[in-house]
């Protein structure tokens, strides 16, 4: 029996944007999804939420670019099982497809710890506050 190739998982939040970092530069959605809670959240874009499958094909779109991301965190703030991290990122270099790339960021994520103890992403935002704001329900 086989097994699917990955990346350890985080012990304590402050690891877990190296271990994303790990995983995208596998360029592998499988070993990237494995970052994530089940029905975790991702904003490929600012205003657009998407997951399950759709989160695992918004982010082969960034993988497809075949540029590896390096990340910086900012802040880690956590409150029993939760996180919110605070991370920037540059994805800088020559795409797969022969042009340049250069995407930045700051993310606003929020990070859940598993029964396991592990902790993965339960919403990936990379563009933070990216973009107008949202409109307040009245």
């Amino acid at each position: 029996m086989t097994h699917p190739p990955s990346v350890p998982l985080a012990a304590s939040a402050a690891e877990h944007p190296y271990v994303f970092e790990r995983a995208f530069n596998t360029f592998d959605p499988a070993i990237l999804d494995q970052v994530y809670e089940p029905e975790a959240g991702f904003v490929p874009e600012p205003g657009r939420l998407v997951a399950g499958a759709d989160r695992v094909r918004a982010n082969d779109d960034f993988l497809g670019l075949r540029v590896p991301i390096r990340v910086t965190p900012r802040h880690t703030y956590v409150v029993g099982d939760l996180a919110l991290l605070i991370v920037d990122f540059v994805i800088d270099g020559v795409a797969a497809h022969g042009g340049p790339v250069h995407i930045e960021g700051t993310a606003t994520d929020v990070a859940r710890r598993g029964t396991d103890g592990c902790w993965r992403y339960a919403i990936d935002n990379p563009f933070g506050v990216a973009g107008p704001p949202e409109a307040e329900p009245r």
